[in-house]
């Protein structure tokens, strides 16, 4: 990867480039739909509905999304990636993991200019730094590792299996409502009843620590519990070497099935 550092780059440009061709507002529509969710959510459940209670609603709901927008729309992106760019690896030699890469690190990008909008916010929400802000860095990259393995994951099954594509964009609706993004779990009707089920929905969802995590330094203005912060450190690596080894075990006849 290091070699084709510059190759790295220009498939990043060109990622950039091609997602928003032809629009007016370009990356800004990043930004306006976790927004637009945030908006709607705060004022169905929080107003309308009446049915959740939480302080600084928004700045909750805003936490999670931007979490989830960046893992669903990476995955999004980097599952056709390498089908949309069969020519170049069937005429040229580089490391095939750089296109799936290059998918994951715009979204990572636009992520990022998400979260340093919305670190002013929460500090101002809080009043005050705290130390737990050190823990953003190593919970983020994280994050980024996690979602990177699944992406090279994805890419490389979409590859040889054309249905992947169509099973994840139909598994991230569910997902997303069963992750705490617009609720907490253990406020869940029956939650102390049945504890099984709010452990579920927060240790069995890989994505629902990541999201506790960044809600944990920005809203709460607190450090992530010490299983908190093993689960994603476990998680970012895991799902980063087996998302690697799959894509390299199955790379090898690309440019033959493409």
């Amino acid at each position: 990867m290091l070699r084709y550092s510059f190759l790295f780059e220009q498939m990043c440009r060109r990622e950039l480039r091609q997602k928003y061709k032809g629009s007016a507002l370009g990356v800004v529509w990043y930004f306006i739909n976790p927004l637009v969710l945030m908006g709607v959510y705060a004022l169905v459940f929080s107003v309308m509905l009446k049915v959740i209670d939480i302080p600084d609603y928004p700045l909750f709901l805003i936490l999670g999304l931007i979490v989830w927008v960046f893992f669903a729309q990476s995955v999004v992106a980097a599952a056709p990636s390498l089908v949309q760019n069969d020519r170049l690896i069937r005429k040229v030699q580089f490391p095939r993991e750089t296109i799936p890469a290059a998918a994951t690190t715009v979204q990572f990008a636009t992520f990022l200019i998400m979260l340093a909008i919305v670190l002013p916010v929460a500090l101002l929400v809080r009043g005050s730094l705290d130390p737990a802000l050190l823990l953003l860095i190593p919970v983020v990259a994280a994050l980024f590792a996690f979602v990177l393995g699944a992406t090279l994951a994805a890419s490389v099954l979409h590859a040889h299996y054309r249905d992947v594509e169509p099973v994840l964009a139909t598994a991230l609706l569910p997902w997303f409502f069963i992750t705490p993004i617009f609720f907490q779990t253990e406020k869940l009707p029956g939650a102390s009843e049945y504890p099984l089920i709010a452990d579920a929905l927060t240790w069995g969802n890989p994505i629902a620590p990541f999201v506790g995590s960044l809600r944990e330094i920005l809203y709460a203005g607190a450090m992530p519990s010490l299983a908190q912060l093993v689960y994603v450190i476990a998680a970012g690596a895991i799902a980063l070497t087996l998302g690697s080894l799959l894509f390299r075990r199955m790379q090898r006849d690309l440019a033959v099935i493409l």
